[in-house]
């Protein structure tokens, strides 16, 4: 170490030794505090005088700027007690905190005009330039005294120089307002052990300047040649508006030159002041996946929704609960959480009560198979609109328990539909799913069973009640998706399962497959299917080897993929319609509209009907049979009955 710093180093340790030995009681911080605010009023007011005069204050003056600001004091008191300058954090001085020492050095500038117009001009209490140099000093000079006691906090916050050598140097990517405010909350939170040292920005307007005393480079791509002069070891994504695409891009970057990354919250997380920018996380698979923000219709929506009885099935499940967080910010009366596990709904229900919403919601134990429990329900609080998201939807197991999901998926359905019909309800929307489009599976046909008759029974009553359907594909987070899975066979160390190598999906993410649903409802007339754009598809061993380095590892080598080939009921590829239905546009982008012939009403009430006992005879190899009988275009994997 050279003897400069060597002297440095003595110097800050002695003044460090010096504010420490100040009490940290909150009695002496109060008493320095005051004694600081007096101070600068009294340096100001007889500096007022003096700059007015040029220093040669006349002898008629003398008395009052020697000992005038005794006067003047209360008043200077009061107004800072008013604006809350005794109780601001000292370590702290924000944009906030500059608009209220203003309001408060204003304030104290008007009395003192007030005072000097009630007093003849010969009473030589004030003068018009005295009040105009003492706002000037007194604002320079509160606000330096803030600004110093901010310095002293960060200062005597900061990491010693042995400690500095092993923070983190980062560089962030992203210069704008959530970079700027990551930065200074990193200054201010050492022990997170980050310090960082430059910025990389798509915005060229920006490159070459400075935010926070930190240099914006360039573009993130210039990271490639600074990356060892800065001494980078990592960098931040500080790009929440950024698309799937973008983020894509620069973790595939960061990944190339082994440097370890994280990101910020989202847009949707900070908005709604659920967490800070500091609070960093990993990039998961839905940053990469995700796309560009969908934009809604919110008054269409708020006028489907407000001040009605919301009803939503399988409330406690990952659409369910999803709806549900939407739903109550578009002002229903009350939202119906209807869910057969006590448990699930106890969940939903707590963080709903957390955000405020407890006078709106409504949890309900019920299972939608009991036919009295939710006639009950109906007729106690006379739901107007209904989302069904109750369902069987795990396509392996469904495979084996065909019974089960015809149970929930159809007899389930046509009951919430009937009853949504018989208690005048406005509108009711199925959550179906893509599988349901030329199915191979129990899940998917059963899923196409319930749009059938929904469609008819919507045919059969006209539009006392508006019946439809939306589907979508894989959502990404949902319970037991492959997204899911995946996330737990990396965290045991792998292997990874992946079916086929040329096995695609459409994914979606949870928040955007819910607000398109609620975006549907609005935009329904009745008896049509709307399907989502979900974008391009994703094959599944890309989305697997995303997963395994988005974790830190390296995929074949330290997690191993295994190939497990096709589940019964499973499709290489999902389809996007159907070639009965009619394509039909409408008002949103990423909605489409698919219209069909209904069929009759009787053949499919009598078709459920006629399930009857059947449904628990064992043999799935004829309840499938059977669901081909209605949904012909179902093509199910044949399964021969065992003992034969």
């Amino acid at each position: 170490m050279s003897p400069d710093k060597k002297t440095k180093n003595v110097r800050s340790d002695l003044l460090l030794k010096v504010i420490n030995l100040i009490p940290k009681t909150p009695l002496i911080r109060n008493i320095i505090r005051t004694l600081a605010y007096i101070f600068v009023f009294y340096i100001s007011y007889v500096l007022s005088w003096q700059l007015r005069f040029d220093f040669a204050v006349p002898s008629a003056y003398t008395a009052l700027w020697q000992w005038g600001w005794i006067w003047f004091l209360p008043i200077w008191i009061f107004l800072l007690i008013v604006f809350k300058q005794f109780d601001a954090l000292m370590g702290f001085f924000s944009l906030v905190d500059l608009s209220r020492v203003l309001a408060a050095t204003i304030s104290y500038s008007c009395v003192l005009m007030i005072i000097y117009l009630l007093f003849p001009p010969h009473s030589n209490i004030l003068t018009r330039g005295v009040i105009l140099i003492n706002f000037v000093l007194l604002t320079g000079g509160f606000i330096g005294v803030r600004l110093i006691m901010r310095l002293l906090y960060e200062y005597t916050r900061r990491p010693k120089d042995k400690d500095s050598e092993n923070l983190k140097r980062v560089a962030i990517l992203g210069a704008g307002d959530v970079g700027a405010s990551l930065v200074r909350q990193l200054r201010s939170k050492h022990g997170m052990g980050i310090t960082p040292v430059v910025f990389l920005d798509d915005d060229e307007t920006k490159w070459h300047s400075h935010i926070h005393g930190i240099e914006v480079y360039g573009k993130p791509e210039d990271l490639k040649k600074i990356a060892k002069t800065y001494k980078i070891d990592g960098a931040i994504i500080a790009m929440p508006s950024a698309g799937s695409k973008r983020v894509r891009q620069l973790v595939e970057l960061l990944q190339s030159l082994k440097l370890g990354y994280q990101t910020v919250p989202s847009l949707e997380q900070l908005a709604r002041g659920k967490v800070t920018v500091s609070q960093l996380r990993n990039v998961e698979i839905e940053d990469l996946l995700g796309r560009e923000p969908v934009n809604l219709d919110m008054d269409n929506i708020r006028g489907v929704l407000k001040q009605e009885v919301v009803m939503v099935t399988g409330a406690g499940g990952s659409i369910g609960s999803e709806l549900c967080r939407q739903v109550v910010r578009y002002a229903p009366s009350q939202l119906l959480m209807v869910e057969r596990s006590e448990g699930m709904l106890f969940e939903i229900e707590q963080e709903l009560i957390r955000t405020g919403f407890k006078e709106v919601i409504l949890p309900v134990v019920a299972d939608i198979l009991d036919k009295e429990r939710m006639r009950q329900v109906f007729n106690l609080y006379m739901p107007t609109i209904i989302f069904h998201a109750a369902a069987h939807k795990h396509v392996p197991m469904m495979e084996l328990h065909p019974g089960e999901a015809i149970k929930n998926n159809c007899l389930g359905t046509a009951l919430m539909a009937d009853l949504a019909v018989e208690f005048g309800a406005k509108r009711f929307v199925l959550i179906s799913t893509d599988k349901a489009i030329n199915p191979t599976s129990v899940m998917g046909a059963t899923k196409r069973l319930a749009e059938l008759y929904i469609q008819s029974l919507f045919a059969k009553n006209g539009d006392k009640t508006l019946l439809m359907a939306v589907r979508f594909g894989n959502v990404l987070g949902s319970s037991g998706s492959v997204v899911t899975v995946f996330k737990k066979q990396i965290a045991a160390g792998g292997p990874v399962t992946v079916t086929d190598k040329n096995m695609e999906r459409y994914f979606m993410t949870i928040p955007e497959a819910v607000s398109l649903v609620l975006q549907s409802a609005a935009q329904g007339k009745g008896g049509e299917i709307f399907l989502l754009d979900m974008g391009k598809p994703v094959k599944i061993e890309w989305l697997a080897r995303q997963m395994i380095e988005l974790s830190g590892l390296r995929p074949d080598t330290d997690v191993e993929i295994v190939y497990t080939g096709s589940r019964p009921g499973e499709k290489l590829r999902e389809e996007i319609y159907s070639n009965k239905e009619q394509y039909v546009p409408t008002e949103h982008p990423k909605i489409l509209r698919f219209v069909s012939e209904p069929l009759n009403y009787e053949e499919v009430r009598m078709f459920l009907d006629s399930f009857g006992n059947s449904l628990h005879n064992g043999d799935p190899f004829f309840l499938k049979a059977r669901l081909k009988q209605i949904v012909p275009e179902y093509t199910p994997e044949e399964i021969k009955p065992k003992n034969k």
